[in-house]
């Protein structure tokens, strides 16, 4: 039987594997795939819990112990990134859509799978582990102040407040208030830790399974907002090429050790695309949908970039030799 160390080792070919099938079935299978619409919300809801649980929200002071690292990812994510992604947007066409869509997976850090192509990138992937608290509550608050900055009234004029709040509510809020209950379970009784544990298996599969169904009932929508994608794949592109950069420069600003300095590259490299794709989904029609293609498209494209990147950042782009200046 398969490990979950292996099924988190190989979870990026997983991935690659179901997106193909995915993408097959909803083009051959298209009337069926549209049923698959129904599913998003309940898969992606299972998702978030499994996801959630293994934050470790009451680790807040381990967290906080590294500063430095601190001080750097929040600066990466939340200064630098939002300048380089003004600067790429403005290579996009003025339809609210599309920036909306972009806006929404490339400022938003991711709090998942980072961590183990961090690990797979030879990086401080425990840094990352204790520090994703610490993201997902500053990204959460933070969004909503970027999008008015980078479209103004546009944002309000485009999102309904009902929509985003019930899945801000379904999709959020309750899997994160279970989660949290089941790590304070944990803590006091073994059960709930035997539990907790068991829920560590739920990501990977449950990603997989999100991929398949977001993908399979999205492609036809993929194919309707190809004029859309298109434009998005080069600043995608570009953004996984720069972001590398920039975050190692930082990294030897702030004077962080090799597997710090790698833990920062593939935070700011790695996007929280399935967290705000329920945003997406909840915009009206027919919005959502070329808003919901754009981000599926960021997932597809940074899962190539991410095969890159556990090669170039430890071989090239910092290597075990380098030390801080």
């Amino acid at each position: 039987m398969i490990s979950r160390e292996q099924l988190e080792k190989n979870q990026v070919w997983l991935y690659a594997f179901v997106l193909i099938i995915a993408a097959g079935f909803g083009l051959l299978w298209p009337d069926s795939s549209e049923n698959l619409d129904r599913m998003i919300s309940f898969v992606l809801a299972i998702l978030m819990y499994g996801m959630f649980a293994q934050i470790p929200f009451f680790r807040l002071k381990e967290a906080l112990a590294n500063r430095k690292f601190i001080y750097a990812l929040l600066i990466t994510n939340y200064l630098v990134v939002p300048v380089l992604v003004w600067g790429l947007t403005r290579f996009l066409p003025n339809d609210p859509a599309i920036l909306l869509g972009v806006l929404l997976v490339l400022l938003t850090p991711c709090i998942d799978y980072v961590i183990v192509f961090t690990h797979l990138g030879r990086g401080n992937e425990k840094l990352i582990l204790v520090s994703t608290p610490i993201l997902f509550v500053t990204q959460m608050l933070l969004l909503p102040v970027y999008l008015w900055l980078f479209m103004g009234k546009t944002a309000a004029e485009i999102v309904s407040v009902g929509p985003f709040l019930e899945a801000f509510l379904g999709l959020i809020v309750v899997p994160l208030v279970l989660a949290l209950l089941t790590q304070w379970w944990s803590r006091r009784q073994p059960l709930g830790e035997r539990f907790l544990d068991a829920t560590a298996w739920l990501p990977v599969p449950f990603m997989a399974l999100t991929l398949f169904v977001v993908v399979a009932s999205q492609i036809s929508k993929l194919y309707t907002s190809f004029d859309s994608i298109i434009q998005v794949i080069p600043v995608y592109a570009a953004y996984m090429a720069i972001i590398p950069i920039i975050a190692r420069i930082v990294s030897r600003i702030f004077r962080l050790d090799t597997g710090a300095g790698r833990a920062l590259i593939f935070s700011a490299g790695t996007r929280n695309s399935l967290v705000v794709l329920p945003f997406a989904l909840a915009l009206p029609e027919p919005l959502n949908g070329v808003a919901s293609a754009v981000i599926v498209t960021q997932t597809i494209v940074e899962l190539i970039g991410e095969l890159l990147y556990i090669r170039l950042v430890p071989k090239v782009l910092l290597r075990d030799t380098e030390v801080p200046n």
